[in-house]
């Protein structure tokens, strides 16, 4: 628990309830959609969102200017996107911003500072804001908008008056007036490791052929992964480097939103049996270039030519290492150059998680593995494609799909033994889908061993760990991982992890917390829907839990509580959680 002073954004939909009574899936689209336009807004203002619970945001931002800027072109912006509709199809945003002293808890905000922004929040009036007399003194001055003084308030839980000021914009809208001002903060910087820490972005495919980019994509996961079995760095995982794809990045900024001393950026060109890979390694902190090189390469030779890039980017950092050295197989993982080729792309479709590109994934490690049936990566990864069908429910996990799952893990494993991918893969797979756990937790923990900085690794440990009764090692797992990878775009399943839990430990309260930020980060992921009502119903907020079964309902209306908890919920040692979650799916209506 850490405290800091911050300023305090809170907001809500005024009328949600109405709304969800009126028409349940035109409002969570709604809702969706004016949560990408808060949530840009917030980011393009600097802040951080802390905490989500269905229709309210908290925020902080590290001055009252960007918090109260935020707001109010916020608002603007929402005006404009209601301005299209029937008023009674508006979604409006009442907020309240306030400037106190706020703790910290895994991210997530909490205190008096807390309380008294969504205090100020109820007193807004729709589409409009409330902020506190300290925010006011702060911002008054600086920034050319209206204050009217509601005076002392009194309201719920807090002991003392609040002085508040409703806030409007004089006669043009916030946006124009407040283009002009000047924004003293900045997103708050995640704090540094105390190793030497790296992300490694996406490098430009500069072949000519939009096609070619799994190929480039393909260059900079191998080199993550040779440079993470560095003990002594901190490598920043490729969910979350990846989010970087396509854009003009500021090395700065992405020093500060990922929390790292070091950025690697490049280039691949693939030209017939020809390769060129330039990159450079830039002081995230200053901006200096501290190395820059360009390797050239036949195909024959590309595995060489991955190392010779990792050795080059560690001997860089090497000052501040001890001369740590990267642990690298022996061998290369394949003699066949086609079959590698077809494990890229089948890796490419793999992070697309959808349900047609999974199939293509699994025609492609089959292809790869008829190439060379001696390649553990395509193995291991076909396995993981089963397990992605079975966690995303685009299948139900039958003993066919078990079966393959088991028998290409097995294969995996026995070309791919020391491996550190391969183990994690495998774990995920016996622990988490096959049912195997105990053999699972004993291959994840050897995969961190052998890499420590393997955010997946992490996060399938967490769950392993969950299946095992163990909740506080689990919860110590999924906040390693999601340290590693603070921008993955599966972060919803560490989350969901963290609020299932917490559920475990009987801690609902924060099981909820968490299980809302995963709902938010992905609104059609049905566990964390389950994970959200059931610890609504035991900790006795029942219509709360009725409208999470309503909202996973409409997801997949198929659900039964025979098949979910048969499916989804094989936790061991643990049968009085499993019986707690058929209490609480029954107390929310999911029906037998």
């Amino acid at each position: 628990m850490k405290r800091r002073l911050a300023a305090i954004f809170a907001a809500d939909v005024e009328g949600y309830s109405r709304l969800m009574g009126a028409d349940e899936v035109a409002t969570l689209d709604a809702l969706t959609a004016r949560r990408e336009i808060l949530d840009g807004q917030i980011a393009t203002h600097g802040g951080r969102i802390a905490n989500t619970a269905g229709d309210s945001v908290l925020a902080e931002f590290g001055s009252a200017v960007d918090a109260v800027r935020c707001a109010m072109e916020a608002q603007d912006a929402l005006a404009k996107a209601n301005s299209t509709l029937p008023e009674s199809h508006h979604i409006n945003f009442r907020m309240g911003v306030h400037v106190g002293d706020v703790m910290i808890r895994v991210g997530d905000m909490f205190g008096d500072g807390v309380n008294i922004a969504a205090r100020l929040q109820t007193l807004a009036k729709a589409g409009g804001l409330c902020i506190s007399g300290v925010t006011y003194d702060q911002v008054r001055k600086i920034l050319p908008l209206q204050f009217t003084d509601l005076g002392a308030q009194n309201v719920k839980n807090i002991e003392e008056p609040i002085r508040a000021y409703e806030v409007m914009a004089r006669g043009e809208p916030a946006s124009s007036a407040l283009k002009d001002v000047s924004s003293p903060g900045d997103r708050k910087p995640l704090a540094l490791p105390d190793k030497p820490s790296i992300a490694v972005l996406p490098f430009q495919n500069m072949s000519g052929d939009p096609e070619q980019d799994y190929f480039a994509d393909g260059m900079v996961e191998d080199i993550i992964t040779g440079l993470s079995r560095s003990k002594s760095l901190f490598v920043i995982a490729r969910n979350s480097s990846f989010t970087y794809k396509g854009k003009a990045v500021d090395i700065k900024q992405v020093g500060r939103e990922l929390g790292i001393r070091y950025v690697m950026e490049g280039s691949v060109r693939k030209a017939g049996n020809r390769v060129r890979i330039t990159g450079q390694l830039v002081d995230a902190e200053t901006g200096s270039h501290i190395w820059a090189d360009r390797y050239d390469s036949t195909l024959e030779d590309i595995f060489d030519l991955q190392d010779r890039v990792t050795t080059s980017v560690i001997g860089a950092i090497a000052p501040q290492l001890e001369r740590a050295e990267i642990v690298r197989a022996q061998r290369k993982p394949t003699e066949s150059l086609q079959a590698y080729d077809y494990y890229l792309r089948a890796l490419a479709s793999f992070y697309r998680f959808t349900p047609e590109a999974n199939i293509e994934a699994l025609k492609l490690t089959r292809t790869a593995n008829n190439l060379d049936p001696d390649y553990a990566a395509p193995f291991a990864l076909g396995a993981t494609c089963y397990v992605q069908r079975w966690g995303f429910g685009w299948n139900i996990g039958d003993a066919e799909d078990e079966n393959e799952a088991r028998r290409l893990m097995r294969r995996a494993l026995e070309l791919g033994k020391d491996d550190p991918l391969v183990l994690a893969l495998a774990g995920q797979a016996l622990g988490l889908f096959i049912g195997e756990v105990q053999e699972g937790a004993a291959l994840l923990a050897r995969a961190i061993s052998l890499d420590p900085n393997l955010a997946s690794a992490r996060f399938w440990n967490g769950y392993v760990q969950l299946y095992l009764g163990d909740a506080d090692a689990a919860i110590e797992q999924f906040q390693i991982g999601l340290r590693m990878s603070p921008l993955d775009p599966r972060i919803f399943l560490a989350q969901n992890g963290m609020a299932a839990a917490h559920f475990s430990a009987g801690r609902y309260e924060d099981g909820s917390l968490w299980a809302k930020i995963a709902v938010q980060q992905n609104p059609n992921f049905v566990a964390a829907h389950h994970t959200l009502m059931a610890c609504h119903a035991m900790a006795g907020r029942v219509e709360e839990a009725r409208q999470a079964w309503a909202v996973a309902r409409q997801i997949d209306p198929t659900q039964r509580l025979s098949t979910v908890l048969k499916e989804r919920y094989r936790l061991r040692r643990s049968k009085d959680i499993i019986q707690r979650y058929a209490e609480a799916f029954r107390i929310a209506g999911m029906p037998e």
